[in-house]
């Protein structure tokens, strides 16, 4: 089967009705028609050989067919039967040889099993992605302790800015503060409506996350906790919102000195320095409570 131009938004139209296919919106999907955007994507993940990468939502492939092109192996997550039927004709040799393989159904539910069943673990990842699934997905595998060398993500520009928001300023989340764990992130190419098909309202923008030479190494599982609690209510102190996670016999004003932290600070005021001192206090008090009781 041929591929159809990626640029032309007639030509994958009619390709689409002629293999009997709609748009589905509750997958939000749109087919990047920007040429030099994507070939420029690709460049910045800096595909080596052999290496493992894994793509969310390939669509119709054409980001897919650049990745294999640069001879790195690849692992695509597809949740519609469509392209999925699609895919595995666009690159029935890529996947007899071994370099290319699809994993079916939702990446929130199969990526933990994936990345298990795999001796080769992924280096990269990209994907063009809505932000219920980004913000899922990145605070999933932080909770599991997993971090890519690099992430390339196109998402809705007004996630771009919340993904690189520093702290004090109006964007900064939950969101930030997970994307910033493991990564240093920058934010790339905007990349307008009229690069994408079907044209969205809104503008997207590449975002990249690399590795950060010496990414937190605590407990990931509680950190997310300590993230998402404290900034469970903006409005709020911090020495309010850490009380559901804390022991009866300390209180939050004990726990933040011992941190070296205001306890009348907000969540938006804090470093992601400041959530992994404290997330790492709370696992040494933990800890320690645990020590107590088996003495």
């Amino acid at each position: 089967m041929n591929h159809p131009d990626y640029n032309s938004p007639s030509e994958l139209k009619a390709f689409l009705e002629q293999a009997g296919m709609a748009m589905q919106k509750k997958f939000g999907q749109n087919f990047m028609i920007n040429q030099s955007a994507r070939e420029k994507i690709i460049s910045v993940l800096e595909l080596k050989k052999d290496e493992l990468v894994w793509e969310i939502g390939p669509g119709l492939g054409c980001m897919t067919e650049l990745i294999l092109l640069s001879g790195a192996n690849l692992e695509v997550f597809e949740i519609d039967r469509g392209f999925i039927s699609i895919l595995k004709q666009f690159f029935k040799q890529q996947e007899k040889s071994g370099q290319f393989k699809i994993v079916e159904g939702d990446v929130l539910k199969n990526w933990k099993k994936t990345l298990n069943e795999n001796p080769q673990k992924p280096a990269k990842l990209f994907g063009n992605l809505p932000y219920n699934i980004a913000a899922t997905f990145i605070a999933d595998t932080i909770t599991e302790n997993v971090v890519f060398e690099k992430c390339v993500f196109t998402v809705q520009k007004e996630v771009a800015q919340r993904m690189a928001a520093k702290k004090g300023t109006e964007n900064y989340s939950a969101f930030s503060v997970l994307c910033q764990w493991g990564y240093n992130v920058k934010l790339d190419l905007v990349l307008g409506s009229s690069s994408f098909w079907p044209r969205p309202t809104v503008s997207s923008q590449a975002v990249i996350m690399t590795k950060k030479e010496k990414p937190f190494s605590g407990n990931s599982a509680l950190f997310v906790k300590v993230v998402h609690a404290l900034f469970s209510a903006r409005r709020k102190t911090i020495q309010n919102n850490i009380k559901p996670l804390l022991a009866e016999n300390i209180s939050a004003e004990e726990f933040f000195e011992k941190c070296g932290i205001s306890k009348t600070e907000r969540a938006e005021n804090l470093a992601v320095e400041d959530f992994i001192r404290i997330s790492d206090m709370l696992s040494q008090l933990k800890q320690s409570d645990k020590i107590q009781q088996e003495a």
